[in-house]
């Protein structure tokens, strides 16, 4: 699978790390071009590019951006791509957001406004990437570690679900998009080490 990562901070790096790893063959991208990431290639084995071509190249685009800089991505970017949404909202570095303030919308759904031609998941948010990087585990292990998931769409879902198998770390699917206000920063199941039926019964209590 071809995986266009915009955003070449911690997230992006850990997760274009483990999924070359994994097989896939990973485009990262961010907003000062491909020579600010020129060490890139060699540390993890992927490949750079611009912004608009590492969408170009994508089956996934993962965004693993601050979220206030979703704002200067064009909507039109990612037009009929699957996007995963791996970023949460901190007002001391996004700047408040009233209506996320006011949890009146989930981050997710206020991408999927500006986003509104594309398919959104949200995953990979709820792990610390030293975490991300270390605590994958065989499939057979016990208390392996599981992830949250939320989207809308159930094959969505299951393909990045795969990443996660492949990662290490057993999948909970949380539900619709909106689903993921319950594994936002700040609520129970953020950044917690739970096997998989507790952190479905985390995420089931709200």
């Amino acid at each position: 699978m071809n995986i266009g990562i915009i955003g070449a901070g911690f997230v992006g790096r850990t997760v274009g790390k483990l999924a070359v790893k994994a097989g896939h063959q990973v485009m990262i991208s961010n907003s000062r071009g491909p020579k600010s990431m020129y060490s890139l290639p060699y540390a993890i084995g992927c490949t750079l590019g611009t912004v608009q071509e590492a969408v170009d190249f994508a089956d996934i685009v993962l965004l693993a951006i601050p979220l206030y800089a979703y704002r200067d991505l064009p909507a039109l970017l990612v037009a009929g791509k699957l996007v995963v949404d791996a970023c949460n909202y901190y007002p001391d570095r996004d700047g408040h957001i009233p209506e996320l303030d006011k949890q009146e919308i989930t981050s997710s759904a206020l991408l999927a406004l500006h986003f509104n031609q594309s398919r959104i998941v949200k995953a990979f948010n709820a792990i610390t990437m030293n975490d991300l990087d270390a605590d994958g585990l065989p499939p057979v292990s016990p208390n392996r570690r599981a992830l949250p998931i939320a989207g809308d769409k159930e094959e969505d879902k299951a393909l990045i679900g795969r990443l996660y198998e492949q990662f290490g770390f057993d999948v909970v699917d949380a539900g619709r998009l909106a689903a993921g206000r319950n594994f936002e920063p700040g609520t129970p199941s953020y950044c917690k080490r739970l096997p998989r039926n507790e952190l479905a019964s985390v995420l089931a209590e709200g």
